[in-house]
Formats: C-alpha cells, sequence, structure tokens
C-alpha cells in the first residue's frame, strides 16, 4: 500500500544577497553538524560482542501479540502525522506499529544538526481501523520498524520507497517499481546441515541522519546484534529512476561460525514455463526473481535460472573478488504475468555491486520449496572463505541497485540469456507425428547486439558439459529469427534420478573466446521428469 500526502509547492524571487546569505548560513551549519559516523555505530557493536548475548523479550499485549495478517494491516501510518513533515526535505519517515509477530521494539534516534534524539512512540501516528482495544494497552509499546517516502513519481505525492520491518530485512523500490525482493544484512549457517540451526541477526537500533535542505539523499546507521554476532551498517539512499542502496558494513563475530553469509538477498520464485504449477493458473508465471547473476572476478558471467524445487537445493560458486551479483526478473512483459494487482512485472531486480575488496568466497544460492507466492524460497549471498578472529571487524561495502533495466546489468559486448525453455524430449517420425522418447529438451536463447552484428551465417561454437549420470544425446544451434540470436537446443537424458543434475553452456567465438555468459543450470532431485 502506497501512503501519499500533498506537498506544498512554494516559488518565490530572492535577491542576490539572499542567495549569498542563505550559502553562507548552510555553510556555517554544515560546519557545525553533530558528528556521527559507522565508527560510532561499530563502537558499539564490538562493545556488545564482548558480552553475552541477551534476547530481546516481547512487551506486546495479547491484543496486538495474537493479530492476524490482515488485522495488523488496518494499522496504517497517518500521513498528517509523518515524521518531517515541516521540515524543508523531500524524504518523509513513518513507522511500523508493533503486532503480530513483530513483537519486540526497535530503538530508532534521529541525528540533528545540533544532536542527537529518541523518536519516541505515539499511537496518535497511526490509524487503527476498525480495530477495538483499550488505550491503555499501547502506553509501553514501541515501533517495530519504519518507511522512508519520496515524491519518487510525481512531484506531488509521497510514495514509500523503502520497507525497514523484520530481523535484518530492508526492501527498497525506484521509479515506478512495486516492492519485490528483499535484502538483509546478515545471515548465519543457513542451509548447511539439518543438525546445524541457523541464525538470523536483527538490527536492534537506527540512527537516523535528518536530511538538510537540498540533499537528495538519506542516510541511516543500524546496529546489528545475534547470538553469533554483532554489526554496524551504514546505508546511503538515494532515489531515483533505479534506487540505489550503498552499504558499508563492520562485522563482528561472538563465536565461531560455518558459514557467515553477507550482502544477502530473499525472493520467491513460484513457477515459469519451465515448471508449470499444478493446478491450471491463468497467471504463465509467478515470481519476484527468475535467476541469478554472477559476474566473477576473472571477468566470467553467469546466468543460473532458478528453481521451485521438492525439498532444498544448495548451489555455490567459488568466486575470488566478485564484481558483483543479483537475483533478476529477466523478461518484464506484462504478458509473461497476466496479473493486475501483484504486478510482478514491476518488480526490481537486485544487483549486488562490489565496492570493496572481497577476496576469496563463495556465492550461496538457496532454493525451498514452496507452494503460494507469499512466501520468499529464495536466498543468495556472499560467503568469506576467511573469517576474522572473535571480536575483530569483517569490513564489507557496497552498492545495491533496484532496477527495471535488466540489460544494463549485463555486458553488452558478450550474448546473455533470454530464456530457458524446458519439454519432454520428442523424436519426429517419418509421419511427422512427434513421439515422446523420455528425455528433457532445454532451449536456451542467447542474445545481444554483438550476434546480430554477426548475423545467421558466422555460426558460434558450443561449449557444453553435464553431470556423470546424465548425458546430452544431441545438441545444435539454429539461429533465432525473431531475436537474431541464437537458440540452443539440447535432448538429455538422466540415467538417476535420485541425484541433482547440474548442467553449463556457453557460445564462444572462432577463437574459442567467450561470445555469451555462462548458462549455469540445475535439474534438481525428483525433476528427471517434465513438470
Amino acid at each position: 500500500m502506497k501512503d501519499q500526502q500533498t506537498l506544498t509547492n512554494r516559488s518565490g524571487r530572492s535577491s542576490t544577497f539572499f542567495s549569498r546569505f542563505v550559502a553562507i548560513s548552510l555553510l556555517m551549519i554544515s560546519s557545525s553538524l553533530y558528528a556521527f559516523s559507522l565508527d560510532d555505530v561499530a563502537e558499539k557493536a564490538q562493545a556488545l560482542v564482548k558480552q553475552d548475548y541477551v534476547k530481546p523479550q516481547s512487551n506486546l499485549p495479547a491484543e496486538f501479540s495474537q493479530m492476524q495478517f490482515a488485522d495488523y494491516m488496518k494499522i496504517q501510518p497517518r500521513a498528517e502525522q509523518f515524521h518531517w513533515n515541516e521540515q524543508q526535505t523531500p524524504f518523509r519517515l513513518a513507522f511500523y506499529h508493533q503486532g503480530m509477530h513483530f513483537k519486540v521494539p526497535v530503538k530508532i534516534n534521529e541525528i540533528l544538526p545540533n544532536g542527537m534524539t529518541e523518536i519516541n512512540y505515539d499511537p496518535e501516528n497511526f490509524s487503527f481501523g476498525d480495530l477495538t482495544f483499550e488505550k491503555a494497552t499501547t502506553a509501553n509499546l514501541g515501533y517495530a520498524g519504519f518507511r522512508v517516502l519520496y515524491p519518487i513519481n510525481k512531484a506531488d505525492k509521497y510514495d514509500e520507497i523503502m520497507s525497514v520491518l523484520g530481523a535484518s530485512y530492508f526492501r527498497v523500490i525506484g521509479e515506478d517499481q512495486v516492492y519485490g525482493l528483499s535484502g538483509r544484512g546478515m545471515n548465519i549457517d543457513t542451509a548447511v546441515a539439518d543438525n546445524i540451526e541457523e541464525e538470523f541477526p536483527e538490527f536492534r537500533e537506527f540512527w537516523i541522519q535528518q536530511p538538510q535542505p537540498g540533499e537528495e539523499n538519506l542516510v541511516i546507521y543500524a546496529l546489528l546484534d545475534s547470538p553469533s554476532a554483532t554489526g554496524a551498517y551504514r546505508f546511503d539512499l538515494q532515489p531515483s529512476t533505479d534506487t540505489v542502496l550503498d552499504v558499508e558494513a563492520k562485522v563482528y563475530l561472538r563465536k565461531q561460525v560455518h558459514e557467515l553469509g553477507l550482502a544477502t538477498l530473499t525472493s520467491m520464485f513460484l513457477y515459469d514455463g519451465r515448471q508449470p504449477p499444478i493446478q491450471h493458473n491463468f497467471r504463465p508465471q509467478i515470481h519476484d526473481s527468475n535467476g541469478l547473476a554472477i559476474h566473477a572476478g576473472n571477468g566470467e558471467r553467469i546466468w543460473r535460472p532458478l528453481n521451485n524445487p521438492d525439498g532444498v537445493s544448495v548451489s555455490t560458486w567459488q568466486v575470488e573478488n566478485p564484481k558483483g551479483f543479483g537475483l533478476l526478473q529477466r523478461g518484464r512483459e506484462f504478458a509473461r504475468f497476466q496479473e493486475l494487482d501483484d504486478l510482478y512485472h514491476l518488480r526490481p531486480s537486485g544487483w549486488i555491486e562490489t565496492k570493496s575488496d572481497w577476496g576469496k568466497g563463495r556465492i550461496k544460492l538457496i532454493e525451498y520449496r514452496t507452494a503460494d507466492e507469499t512466501n520468499d524460497n529464495i536466498g543468495a549471498f556472499w560467503i568469506p572463505d576467511n573469517l576474522p578472529p572473535l571480536g575483530k571487524p569483517l569490513e564489507l561495502s557496497y552498492r545495491i541497485h533496484w532496477t527495471l533495466d535488466e540489460p544494463s546489468l549485463t555486458d553488452p559486448d558478450i550474448a546473455w540469456v533470454e530464456q530457458t525453455l524446458r519439454s519432454a524430449g520428442e523424436d519426429k517420425q517419418a509421419n511427422l507425428i512427434r513421439d515422446l522418447d523420455e528425455t528433457i529438451l532445454l532451449q536456451v536463447d542467447f542474445v545481444c547486439p554483438v550476434l546480430t552484428e554477426r548475423g545467421e551465417y558466422r555460426i558460434p561454437a558450443t561449449q557444453i558439459s553435464i553431470s556423470e549420470h546424465a548425458k546430452i544425446l544431441s545438441s545444435h544451434l539454429r539461429y533465432n529469427t525473431a531475436t537474431k540470436g541464437w537458440r540452443l537446443i539440447m535432448r538429455t537424458q538422466i540415467n538417476d534420478p535420485d541425484k541433482v543434475v547440474e548442467m553449463r553452456a556457453a557460445l564462444v567465438d572462432e577463437n574459442q573466446q567467450p561470445l555469451s555468459e555462462t548458462w549455469s543450470y540445475q535439474i534438481p532431485i525428483g525433476f528427471a521428469e517434465t513438470r
């Protein structure tokens, strides 16, 4: 739901003297601004990591803790009470009320030019719809999170562009986008082993810097805590057509962990044409993202289409100093989704652009089974090989792009995978009738301007590999006159359906140099038959 409020338009003429006066005044103010930085939060995180972990306790009365989702959604911020309504800034803050499974308040502070103050809970900031409760039950409550609003689409309307609610989740959108995938500060020991419990650290305290006149970015600091780790984060939100979020983090370990997940993205993939729904559905596809893209440190680009497996599927790529990775929504034409309410075609891709030296590590993709579109079942994150000593910082910086422009994330000099098609393998008999042959037919469309320029008579070569318990019975390239690219067509046979099948394919030129990104595909256990 988008909250909105009419902006006040101000116009007028100012003299040269007045303009100079304002400039000098702003300079004087800026030079005396209250100093607060990531180091201040890092000091708190480092002090906290030396102490025993204390689990926050819920302060919610039953009226709020037992809420169903529909009732919780009735609690909405009041536009007339938006924080910074009276400030000369295009940003506004609104807050999330405690309720349902958001049972622990977070502390939210405001960094002012002359100091810092806590933003205290006030029930008058909310409309409660038709909910009934004793007013006294809200006396000791707090905020569960916050929203950032900004006139991203129209100059006279505030739209929500960032949401921070629950654990270390956050969602961001740009112009003409709707919420889809999420970012997360950190995750620990996720999908490592059945006997190892995963851990999701939570943001406990925020410091939000009040923007000064003329500033078009918003700086947010956050303190993260969990049984195994603490963390200090600095977020720099820059709204635009493609909103970006610059992230700096300092992470401290309380105890040894098996895997530390950083720069995490979570998303939802229910089905597409490769894996259609069991029950007929008018929507051809339902997903927030349909693939993982990786730009490795050695320059290789990888595309991995997502699955909705029967259980849990884990994939990893060993990468040194990655240049970026992300969960993308490739192919966002409305016709692919046909959804008028949830608007999957307007949900952004999330791309992590590395800004610092990340060293050696792995990008891990986790795919869980989901029966509906209400659950995030996809996670992708970075796991460093070398963890810091207990109490010492691991520092990381990166930029998250929230974009509808997926081609801008590709290399224009090599082809990218436009789509992956899957069906039952078949033989065309002498009488032209197609007979199913118990194989899997995979077709991969590669497109880019370079392929268009080469034309249909310069046929690329292919590099293809598959797991040893499966084999490729046939493969060939066919020029796609519709896309001016090439379609790779493969018939595969799986000899052991109880094992995961991994496949790779790429186009190369006459000198065996890459003409395309690497298509990295997985057939999960139990998917040997077309489904």
